[in-house]
Parts: structure tokens; sequence; C-alpha cells
């Protein structure tokens, strides 16, 4: 187990990474802000220096969504997938797969929330076509880029409640 800042990093099998995260505010708004465009856009963006040039989320099984960033150095990033569940406001699966595949294969993402209260547990877990290539992947800054975009996600529910 790792913890950077808030965000917890396990390796629950040998072909999976989970990162687990809590947010002040209500489950509903959470699932939301991880299917509404204009909210993804706002805080799904990695370390500093990277802008969200597309983003697409078509929030029902068998919809694609695609997201693409271009970094400050002219660095481009896409990736997408295929949704494959939805039950809102509890959990999400989506197969995941990059433009210039820095792993081997696709991954499954499943995302779930789950509400303690008035906040909110977001757990991700990312299914590996092998333990190979989870390992390497564990080996990329994934992770620290994925405690930005939450930080980021904190400040926006932060204000999101607020307006509530």
């Amino acid at each position: 187990m790792r913890h950077l800042g808030s965000l917890t990093v396990t390796t629950p099998t040998d072909r999976e990474i989970a990162m687990t995260r809590l947010f002040d505010a209500p489950r509903s708004l959470v699932f939301e802000a991880f299917i509404r465009p204009e909210l993804i856009r706002r805080w799904l963006l990695g370390p500093p220096g990277w802008t969200m040039v597309v983003c697409e989320f078509d929030a029902r099984p068998g919809g694609l969504y695609r997201y693409v960033w271009h970094k400050d150095d002219g660095t481009v990033m896409g990736m997408g997938g295929v949704v494959q569940e939805v039950v809102a406001p509890e959990r999400l699966v989506a197969t995941e797969k990059f433009d210039h595949a820095w792993y081997p294969g696709e991954a499954i993402d499943t995302t779930t929330f789950v509400e303690d209260g008035p906040t909110t547990i977001v757990s991700i877990t990312v299914l590996y076509e092998s333990k190979e290539t989870r390992d390497a992947v564990l080996k990329t800054p994934m992770a620290e880029g994925m405690v930005a975009g939450y930080d980021r996600l904190a400040e926006l529910l932060t204000t999101l409640v607020e307006k509530a």
C-alpha cells in the first residue's frame, strides 16, 4: 500500500491497481463529475502544464468516451474506450486504451462511489492484461497525475457544494 497525500494506491491482485480517495461531497455530485464532460474538463488534467482539448463521454452501456490532452511542451496524449456499465450513482465500468500504447492491450476501469455520511469514497480499480503490464504502469507517474486531478476535483466539488 502506498499513500500519495490523500490517494491510497494498492495492488489487490497481480493484475490490478486500485486507487482510493475520499471527497467531501454527496455521491450523486461526485458521480456527475465523472460523467459530465463540462465537469470532467475542469479536473481530469494531471500535473500542471496539461490542458484537455477533447472531452467526450457518453454515459450509457456501449457509449464511447474520448480524452485528448496537450502539454505545454507540445506533447499530446489521447485515450478512450467503451462504457461497459453505468449504475448511477454507484458504479462505472469502461475499457481504457491509449492512442500511443505505453502498455500492451486494453485495461478495464471499475469506479465505485460509496456514500459515507456527507462524504463519498471513490475507488478506481484498473485491471490489466498481465502482471508485467501492471508492474510497468506502477513505475510510471500515473498515480501522481491522479493525485493532481483528484485535488482539482476536490476543489471543484467544494465550489459546486457551496452553490447548491
